[in-house]
Formats: structure tokens, sequence, C-alpha cells
């Protein structure tokens, strides 16, 4: 077992027995396997487009393979046996239709011809045999940038998942999954020729990130600012983590009028503030805090509970009885929902005690898109040019259980009265109670959303940059940034496309970036570790 990409990944190096995340060796096989068969798909499909062959169905099976590959997502050995035999479904069917149009279809490279066979182990010892990513080059700096277009790929399709899943696609960013994974098979390639593949898995990213805004936004309503319940009433209940809008959205209607209250988790949260989604009287409130304290406060949670795709690592055993799965998510021996039919969910909320008391633990307010954020744009633009609003911190991104992560929370907590803060994604959750007042009526912490939502971080910038003339880079704003897994790094790379500079990363940087790669992202961007708060705001405010 070899993997190395996210940022708790053992000794700083990269896990080799068993995933920090819980990944088993097998499962890191088979999503290697998966990995590579999905380059033999890409290169009939990447042929497919020369001659007019666009497969919408073979598009949406690439988005769902590749994010099942994404940390904390799927850890089922099963499940990955059967993607692997529908990829090679798909990219026989696809070499057919190729061939018919007198396409190319003669391909040396061994994944357009690979056939898997022999058991679940068999096929994952395959996997592990093929050492994907050592062979990416022999070259450490190519491999570190292969590596970055790989991992950046997988935070791509699950952007582009979440927005096919409403209705919203683009045959261009399906292309440029197919183009990056045949270009990871390339050999002989010079770091001037990968780093635009990487920098356009950013620009790609940018236009998946606006069809999943367009897909949320367009079904559920703009997000208004919403105060959520933080403790819970007396009354049966369900929990939800994860992201996925659709899956909450069914929940709520097959729990209407069932006497079931329906709580989030997680990067759930911000869902409160869509109108077609807290329309319900029963979507009540949010239950813990962030994902890395699931251990002690789920068992705790007096109903079932559902996870939803990019969740969270597996359950305790003093809770797994209670634990549902939908979507990509899953894990060995727990119960999954392949159909959106949650009658069994809804059976055992039922019959379970729920809260059978009434909490007040505060509240807190969500609903900070970029529609919410430029409806009161003329104050944010009257506040800098007061003086009342001196800076802008964007501190967001992913969370986790490795040491550090502390930092957030003392740098929110230092950030001056008269600067604002804006965040996103789960690495909220060590600051998002914080009560940091308010500039004139605008909330010092402004919760922009999931980290789905960086498409609506990014439009705010690009807005006040065009209210005050002047470039992002110009702006009083910074990026104080978190990260975890893939979908952090196709956000910096959205961001590094975008020319945005001197951005703060932490709690520590990619195993996966070479020294060199890693002194060229300095170099050309300014990116810097983070430091102490104390330092960095010191540094930043001047």
């Amino acid at each position: 077992m070899f993997c190395n990409q996210c940022e708790q990944t053992a000794k700083g190096v990269a896990c080799s027995v068993v995933g920090v995340c819980g990944k088993q060796e097998d499962v890191a096989g088979l999503q290697d396997l998966l990995i590579y068969v999905m380059q033999g798909l890409a290169l009939y499909a990447q042929e497919g487009r020369k001659h007019g062959i666009v497969d919408d169905a073979v598009d949406l099976f690439t988005y769902k393979a590749v994010f099942s590959t994404l940390t904390n997502v799927d850890f089922d050995p099963e499940r990955f046996v059967e993607l692997i035999n529908e990829a090679v479904e798909l990219r026989d069917a696809m070499k057919a239709k190729v061939a018919a149009k007198g396409g190319k279809v003669d391909f040396s490279e061994p994944q357009a011809g690979y056939k898997p066979s022999g058991s679940t182990a068999d096929l994952a010892a395959a996997g592990t045999a093929l050492k994907l990513i050592e062979n990416l080059d022999t070259d450490e700096n190519i491999r570190s940038l292969k590596q970055t277009l790989l991992y950046g790929l997988k935070g791509l399709c699950a952007y582009a998942d979440h927005a096919a899943i409403l209705g919203q696609t683009d045959p261009e960013v399906a292309a440029f999954c197919y183009d990056a994974l045949v270009a990871l098979m390339a050999k002989g390639l010079t770091v001037e020729q990968c780093v635009p593949v990487a920098m356009k898995c950013g620009q790609i990213n940018l236009r998946a990130m606006e069809l999943l805004d367009t897909a949320n936004t367009g079904t559920y309503g703009h997000p208004v600012p919403t105060s959520v319940p933080l403790g819970h009433r007396k009354n049966k209940c369900i929990l939800i983590s994860g992201h996925d809008l659709y899956d909450l959205e069914q929940l709520l209607k097959q729990t209407e009028g069932k006497g079931i209250d329906i709580y989030t988790h997680g990067e759930m949260i911000p869902c409160h503030g869509y109108p077609e989604l807290k329309k319900y009287p029963h979507f009540y409130g949010h239950f813990g805090t962030a994902w890395q304290n699931q251990a002690k406060e789920f068992p705790n949670f007096p109903g079932p509970i559902l996870f939803t795709t990019n969740c969270i690592q597996k359950p305790r055993e003093d809770y797994i009885d209670r634990v549902f799965t939908n979507g990509l998510v899953g894990w060995p021996g727990v119960k999954h929902i392949r159909n959106k039919d949650y009658s069994p969910i809804i059976e055992m909320a039922l019959a379970m005690p729920g809260f059978t008391d009434e909490v007040d633990n505060g509240s807190v307010m969500v609903g900070f898109g970029h529609n919410a954020v430029m409806g009161v744009a003329d104050k944010v633009i009257e506040g800098v040019k007061s003086g009342a609003i001196r800076h802008f911190f964007l501190v967001g991104g992913c969370d986790g259980a490795k040491p550090g992560r502390n930092y957030f929370t003392n740098f929110v907590e230092q950030v001056p009265n008269d600067c604002v803060v804006l965040t996103l994604a789960c690495g909220k959750f060590r600051f998002f109670d914080k009560k940091l007042g308010d500039i004139g009526g605008i909330p010092r912490l402004l919760d922009v959303g999931q980290c789905n939502d960086a498409y609506s971080a990014i439009q705010i910038a690009v807005a006040l940059s065009k209210a005050f003339d002047c470039s992002v880079n110009e702006l009083p704003l910074s990026m104080v940034l978190s990260w975890y897994e893939q979908k952090a790094v196709v956000i910096l790379l959205t961001l590094l496309s975008l020319g945005i500079k001197d951005i703060r990363l932490g709690p520590s940087l990619p195993a996966f970036l070479s020294p060199a790669v890693l002194q060229f992202l300095v170099d050309t961007f300014g990116i810097k570790p983070i430091e102490t708060p104390e330092e960095d705001l010191a540094a930043i405010l001047g």
C-alpha cells in the first residue's frame, strides 16, 4: 500500500500499512486498479470525441468512479469490484463505437486492454502490484506534478458528480477528465509541460463549481441568512452528515408528517439556509461539532445516522448498528441505501426514543453565500471606504484530527475587531460558534457554506475587486486555508489558476509536493506555510 493523497498521511510521507483515514490495503489496491482501468476508458473516450462520440452515461460514470477514490468516500471492497467491472464494460463498448467510426483503437498502453479476473483479493493484489503512484514517473518532480493533477482530478470529479446529480453538466468538464487521465500515462514529460495541465485542472474546476452552484441555487434557491439551533427538542430524530443536498431533500420529503426531526451534522449545516429545504418544519437544527469528535458525540444521538458522500471515517462499534450509508459512501458491514428509499431509517427512528427533553445550546448563523453578501455590498464597500472594515480574512477548508488545527481557532479569536472573517467547509467547526459581533450590522463571521460552495467565496472576491477597481490580490483580503483531502487540492489549483497569491496553507504542506515543485509554488504564487496566529496576523496587517 502507498497512499499520500491526504494531509494526515503517516509520518508526513505516506500510509503504507493502513490509512490514517481507516482505509485498508485491499481497498487502496482496488482504488488504484479502478484509476488504472479508468485510464483505459479515457483513451477511447478521448479518441471518441475526435469523431463526435460523446456518451453522457460514460461521462457520469467517470465522475462517480474517480470520486469514489477520494479520501473518506468509500471503503467497501465489493463496491470497487463493481465499479472496476463496469468501467471495463464501458471501455469495451466505447472501443467498439470508436472502431465503427474509423478511429484509433490499437493503443499500446496496457490499460486499454486490461481484463480483471479472480477474486476480490486477487484484484486488490493486482492493484497493489501496479504501484500506481511510484510508477507515474521516475523523476520526482514530474511524479509530484502528476500526483497534483491526479488528486486535483479526484476533487474535480467530486464537484462534477454533485452537480450532475441535480442535472447540471458540461461536456468540456468530462473531456478534461479524459485528457488528465491520459496525461498521467505520458512519459518523458518536462516540468514546463506538466504545470499548465495542473493549472487547467483548476480552471476546469471553476466551471464545475459554477455548475454546482447553479444546480444548488437553481433547485433550492439562494441561501439566506438563517439561525440554526445547536440544541434539540423533544421528538424522534434522524441525523444526516456529508454534503448531498438531494439526499437531504429526499429524507425531508419521506419523513414529512411522521413526527421525526431532521438534524444536520458536519457540512450539512449550510443546508438550513436554502429556502426550498428550510421550508420543512421538521428540519430543525444541527448536532455535533467537528467530524473528528464523532466518536464521543454520535453515541449520544438517540436516533439513526445517515452518511452521504465524502463524509467521515468508519463508525465505531458503539453506534455502528444505527448507521446507514447512501450514494458512494460505504463500509463493509454497514447498511447501505441504494435507491433513496429511507424506509429502514424511518422505521428505526420511530422505534428509538429520540430526544426526550428540550435543550437550548444557542444557535449559529448560516446562509451567507455570494447572493446574500452581494445583497449588502453597498454596506460592505462603505465599511471599507470609511475604515470601519480594515481587512477580510477567508479562513476555511478541511478539518481533521491531526494536531495543529487549533491554529485556525486561535487565529480567528485573535482577528482584530475591525476585520471580517469569511469561512466555509468543515474547517469552520473549529470556531463556527464564536460570537464575534458585527460591524455596522454586518456579522464579523460569515458562513459562506460547504467546501462545495467555494465558488461563492470566489465570486465574492471577484465582485469586491470590481467594486474597488483592483485585482483580487490588491484587495484587503487574505486567505488562510486548511486542507485535508483532494477537493481542497483542486480548490487550491483553482485559486492559483486565477492568479491569487500569498495564500497561507496548513496545518502542514502536501507530502506529494517535491521540494522543487514546492519552491516553484512559493516563487510563483507566494504560497506560505502557516506559522503562528500572532506571526501571521502581524505579517498580514503590518
